[in-house]
């Protein structure tokens, strides 16, 4: 990673991710890229509205400009070169566009998740980031005051079109000297056999040269539970899945994994994108 956009809200956190971002830069010499979406009403940025309200817009630019003084002060930023980013408009669109212009290979962004009517109406901020993001995603829910990772679960299906995803999450254990250990999911609705789940995998990772990894499989109601309760056994420091990017009605009948996990999972997770 030599790039990371870091969204920002302000809010307690985004200042995590900015935590987790700080300490990745520091490792691997990168830098950050601090965006802040401003809501502003359309007719307070149109300067040829008769509604235009120049002096409130700049009131919000101003804050803005405050709050990233204050965070620059930080000491968790002493070292690390950041580049302060205001876009006035909430989009996620703009986070995708973001990454295109300054040329992003890694996002790291905060989530608090959402649940019941919340989720399926709204949904988070950051699975909505993880539906469209070309770059793999860290979202993180908690406070680290370090970011080591030891243990990292890679859920799959370990079919063809997994296989570049996986590829990425070994540069990323590398990079950490962590542990892969690579999850298959069996639930009534997808049932193999123990020795069909071993051979899927063997061959999904076959030719590969990592060789820090250990093979589970397990069985759950759900995918995304059975996830949660071997990371939980595991104590792993890292869930790693892949996302295909649904967006739309295929979203809504469909859903995916993956942003589920964003928003239920209590320790951090890292997505690739198909």
């Amino acid at each position: 990673m030599h790039k990371i956009l870091v969204p920002t809200d302000f809010s307690e956190q985004a200042e995590n991710a900015l935590k987790v971002a700080a300490m990745l830069a520091k490792a691997h010499n990168a830098e950050i890229f601090l965006l802040h979406m401003m809501e502003i009403p359309m007719q307070q940025t149109d300067q040829g509205s008769a509604q235009s309200d120049i002096p409130e817009t700049i009131f919000f630019m101003k804050l803005a400009q405050k709050r990233f003084e204050n965070l620059m002060a930080e000491d968790y930023l002493q070292g690390v070169t950041v580049h302060e980013t205001v876009k006035a408009n909430i989009t996620f669109n703009a986070i995708k566009d973001s990454c295109t212009e300054l040329d992003i290979d890694f996002i790291v962004m905060g989530s608090h998740g959402a649940s019941g009517l919340k989720e399926m109406f709204v949904g988070s901020n950051a699975e909505k980031v993880v539906r469209t993001s070309e770059v793999p995603v860290l979202v993180i829910k908690n406070e680290h005051h370090s970011f080591n990772i030891s243990d990292f679960v890679f859920a799959s299906d370990f079919k063809n079109d997994n296989r570049e995803t996986y590829k990425q999450a070994v540069k990323f254990a590398e990079a950490f000297g962590a542990k892969i250990h690579l999850l298959l999911v069996i639930t009534s609705g997808s049932f193999l056999t123990t020795y069909e789940a071993k051979t899927r995998i063997n061959d999904f990772i076959f030719g590969q040269a990592f060789e820090n990894y250990t093979i589970t499989i397990h069985n759950d109601n759900t995918v995304e539970q059975g996830i949660l309760n071997v990371s939980k056994d595991l104590n792993a420091d890292l869930i790693g899945i892949s996302t295909h990017g649904r967006q739309g009605i295929a979203h809504f009948f469909n859903g995916s994994i993956s942003e589920d996990l964003v928003n239920h999972a209590k320790r951090p997770v890292i997505t690739f994108k198909i």
